[in-house]
């Protein structure tokens, strides 16, 4: 009997917002479209696996609404659709997997990660951030979970790296320093330089409204910025390979060049 080939289920952390929750429901319909493509024009795909979308909060369906809507006996490949690895993976999703009725495998967050990097770059430029002479400041959710702070102060470092400049981290809740406070140390330490937050933030809703009343002169939109007609090449290159990395993509899939690499395929 042929083996089902495991879902692939990406799970968001949820949002009130319209806008957020419909900026995530594009990435997840994006992978899946890249899933379902056929690996050259004329050619049928072959048989690509469930795509599903899920939350660990506020929004329905949950996670295990979501794992229960496969078919009984498929598998689960979780995607983390978080930028970090904190209390919602350690916790709540590993929770979640306890007692399952199907194998499962729970992937790594998508961050850091060199391509968030290059897509935070890409927000700068678009707000019309100049590094060279603005002081830039990450601004993240923030989390009770060490890792998770951790994984925020290398996203941090590796935007400055990138930049070659100095890039300060802030968050919205729980780990210090505070973005409010972030700005208003900014502003007394170089008086008449612009004060630019890079919104470190998946999508919009209550985070990125308080990122934008933290006082700064100028504030990137999300990594998943509303009003666009597709999600991300990075992200959605991200979720396909965290997904790669525990089940093999069907051959039919187009996968990105990093993928294949790492799946040691031409």
């Amino acid at each position: 009997m042929r083996t089902q080939t495991a879902a692939l289920v990406g799970i968001s952390h949820g949002t009130s917002s319209k806008r957020g929750q419909a900026v995530v429901r594009q990435l997840i319909d994006d992978v899946a479209h890249r899933l379902h493509a056929p690996a050259s024009p004329g050619t049928a795909p072959a048989s690509p696996p469930s795509v599903r979308l899920g939350h660990v909060d506020v929004q329905q369906p949950d996670v295990d609404a979501t794992l229960a809507s496969l078919p009984a006996g498929m598998g689960a490949t979780i995607v983390p659709l978080l930028l970090s690895t904190g209390f919602h993976v350690n916790v709540d999703l590993r929770e979640a997997m306890q007692d399952l009725d199907r194998p499962a495998t729970l992937c790594r967050a998508l961050g850091p990660d060199d391509r968030l990097t290059e897509l935070l770059a890409h927000r700068l430029g678009e707000v019309g951030a100049d590094p060279d002479r603005d002081i830039i400041i990450l601004g993240a959710a923030g989390s009770s979970d060490t890792s998770a702070v951790r994984d925020c102060g290398t996203a941090a470092a590796m935007l400055a790296h990138h930049l070659g400049v100095t890039v300060h981290e802030s968050y919205l809740s729980f780990a210090q320093p505070s973005v409010t406070a972030a700005v208003a140390r900014a502003r007394a330490e170089h008086p008449g330089r612009r004060v630019v937050v890079a919104s470190y933030l998946l999508a919009p809703g209550y985070f990125q409204t308080l990122l934008e009343s933290a006082g700064a002169d100028l504030t990137t939109e999300p990594l998943l910025a509303p009003g666009r007609p597709t999600a991300p090449a990075q992200l959605v290159d991200l979720v396909l390979e965290r997904y790669s990395q525990a089940v093999p993509v069907p051959a039919s899939a187009s996968v990105p060049a990093s993928v294949a690499e790492l799946q040691g395929t031409p």
